[in-house]
């Protein structure tokens, strides 16, 4: 084939497509409204939720999960031999977690022991020696009061018959000045008044020494009271030192810190072989079932809150949870599941404050120069909610959707 040919055939060609008609546009206009009516409906839908969950919500992005963390410290000096914990441990109620060096410590309960063993050994003693005086004092105390007893009974019976020799002896001298009895029956009535005296005084001088000795007896019963004096000031002395005794076992126990609550470790402060001092801190935990939510509300919203109210929470560290009882409280469902659900957490009101936030700040906020913007206050609230997986974290950062409608 030619040149020739071969151009004019193209030539044909181009003529045949320039002059054939274009192929039938598709009709897409339509699927473009329908978009555009289902944009505008979904979005008026949701505007019109949002207005009236306004109504029906009280909203806050600013609110915590907050839990009762608990600062470890030691209650006494010494270095810290073991550390049983690590962050993140979960611990027991009563675990020993932290030890502290008690070689010191254990010496001195021993010492005091010791003490005490032998106060109450000595007091022993003396109540013993206590038993075995009472018991000679008191039989020589018998046997003197026996004997002045006799002794006084002698001069009693002397002392009769002695007057009535004197008597006798008075008569008969009168009897023999008048020469009507003789001189031997004088002399005897005369030696038997001298007989009688004699017994008499000495009667009576068994009785000064009967009294004496039982003064005697009497003076070494007193010891008895000596002994208790010595016995009362060992058991005081036992005592003090068993309180003693008791506050060096709480310092010994102190020294075994031991975990306060059930829960987990947050951070840890001290390593093996630091020193530590009284109150300084040693481990934060915290019981990770036993959470809450703090949020400051609006006081122009208070008014709305009470006690009981359903709550569904977002927690930004899971994000879409929670949304599911969101969209159905707002449509109006209501959810019957008071804790956590498979899709979400909720929860409900149990306190609201009864001061504002601003009155625990600890710097004041005067207006001295007269130039006052009011600012609206806020007052805390605290949700209650159950943990789930131990998903909910002291600190973590959620958001509340309070429910205000009347049940």
């Amino acid at each position: 084939m030619s040149d020739d040919t071969k151009s004019e055939s193209v030539e044909t060609e181009e003529t045949k497509t320039e002059t054939s008609p274009p192929p039938p546009r598709r009709n897409r206009g339509w699927i473009r409204y329908v978009i555009l009516i289902l944009v505008l409906g979904v979005g008026g839908y949701w505007g019109f939720e949002e207005v009236r969950s306004r109504f029906t919500h009280v909203y806050e992005y600013d609110a915590r999960i907050a839990g009762s963390l608990i600062t470890v410290s030691s209650r006494v000096a010494g270095w810290v031999t073991e550390m049983n914990i690590s962050e993140g441990d979960d611990i027991s109620k009563g675990q020993v977690i932290v030890q502290i060096d008690a070689r010191e410590s254990e010496l001195l309960t021993e010492q005091l022991v010791a003490r005490v063993r032998g106060v109450d050994a000595e007091r022993n003693r003396l109540i013993a020696e206590k038993g075995l005086v009472d018991k000679q004092t008191r039989s020589r105390y018998q046997t003197q009061k026996s004997e002045l007893a006799a002794a006084e009974a002698e001069v009693s019976s002397l002392k009769p018959q002695l007057e009535l020799a004197r008597t006798e002896l008075k008569r008969t001298k009168s009897l023999f000045q008048k020469k009507i009895i003789s001189r031997k029956q004088y002399d005897e009535v005369l030696a038997r008044e001298q007989q009688l005296s004699g017994e008499f005084r000495t009667a009576v001088a068994e009785v000064q020494a009967a009294r004496a000795k039982l003064l005697e007896a009497d003076a070494e019963r007193a010891q008895l009271n000596v002994l208790d004096g010595e016995v009362a000031k060992l058991k005081y002395e036992e005592g003090w030192l068993r309180a003693q005794l008791q506050q060096q076992k709480l310092d010994l126990a102190d020294r075994s810190i031991r975990a306060p609550v059930k829960g987990v470790v947050d951070k840890t402060f001290v390593e093996v072989g630091e020193y530590v001092t009284p109150g300084q801190r040693l481990a934060l935990v915290h019981n990770p079932d036993r959470v809450w939510i703090e949020a400051n509300v609006k006081e122009t919203e208070v008014r709305k809150l009470k006690i009981g109210q359903q709550v569904d929470v977002s927690v930004d560290a899971y994000p879409g949870e929670g949304s599911i009882d969101k969209i159905l409280g707002m449509v109006g469902i209501e959810s019957h599941d008071n804790g956590n659900t498979e899709e979400g957490f909720v929860g409900h009101v149990i306190a609201i404050g009864n001061s504002t936030t601003a009155e625990f700040a600890l710097l004041p906020s005067p207006n001295p120069s007269g130039n006052f913007t009011k600012i609206t206050q806020r007052l805390p609230v605290r949700i209650a909610i159950d943990q789930k997986e131990r998903k909910l974290r002291p600190g973590m950062m959620v958001e509340i959707n309070i429910d205000i409608r009347d049940k």
